[in-house]
């Protein structure tokens, strides 16, 4: 199964830290946030790896290369400036994903999902069925109000209590099917349309996840981290 980590945004909320080094370079417990995703997916045997970039993405090439020293394979799909936003890049990525389902893993997040359980929800996506399987998460300080319910196993927008979408999730290629491959999308009006159709299903994950989103939140995953590497 292939994993792509979306690694194009510009971490306009973690400036100046990126304005020289892309947000998924950052470190936290001793190493960049990638490769704490790169780790755990090698880990669990997801080696063929798509990673996308825009805003300095020559550094992250250059720091990760064809991520043979990780014991993956990564290739590498080339956004234009500004990038091309969730939709528009895995579309954009699509030719590099295959047929089969996938997974996408937010770079700027740290967490310690269950890549295995991950793979299986993957593999339960069709074309003409479920087309994306979301982990989602208690709703953290920064946002209270959440994004989708999640009730008997499916995602929607109303019907229960909202909690908050993780940015790890396992789609069906044929959701972006229809997607110009080298304009904008977001992701929400993709997921909101099949919610609607009951093409969504979800689990929620109660382990470590945050969103590396500003300075402190960086500096508090990183104590986190040192702690639990410590161990």
């Amino acid at each position: 199964m292939k994993a792509m980590i979306l690694a194009a945004g510009r971490g306009e909320r973690m400036r100046p830290l990126t304005d020289h080094l892309p947000k998924p370079l950052l470190e936290v417990g001793g190493k960049p946030l990638i490769v704490w995703h790169i780790e755990r997916l090698v880990a669990t045997g997801v080696t063929d790896l798509v990673i996308n970039h825009a805003h300095l993405g020559d550094r992250l090439v250059a720091a990760l290369g064809d991520g043979a020293a990780y014991g993956a394979s990564i290739r590498w799909s080339v956004e234009p400036p500004g990038a091309l936003e969730t939709a528009g890049g895995i579309a954009h990525a699509r030719p590099l994903l295959g047929a089969q389902a996938f997974i996408v893993i937010n770079g700027d997040i740290w967490c310690d999902v269950d890549v295995v359980a991950l793979q299986r929800a993957a593999g339960t996506l069709q074309a003409d069925g479920t087309l994306a399987h979301l982990l989602l998460v208690p709703n953290p300080p920064h946002h209270p109000d959440g994004d989708f319910a999640l009730i008997d196993g499916y995602v929607g927008e109303t019907g229960g209590p909202k909690l908050t979408f993780s940015g790890v999730a396992a789609y069906h290629p044929s959701l972006f099917a229809a997607l110009d491959p080298d304009a904008p999308a977001k992701l929400a009006p993709l997921l909101r349309a099949a919610m609607r159709e009951r093409r969504v299903t979800g689990a929620l994950h109660t382990g470590h996840w945050f969103d590396v989103g500003t300075p402190q939140r960086l500096a508090e995953v990183d104590t986190l981290a040192r702690s639990i590497s410590a161990h």
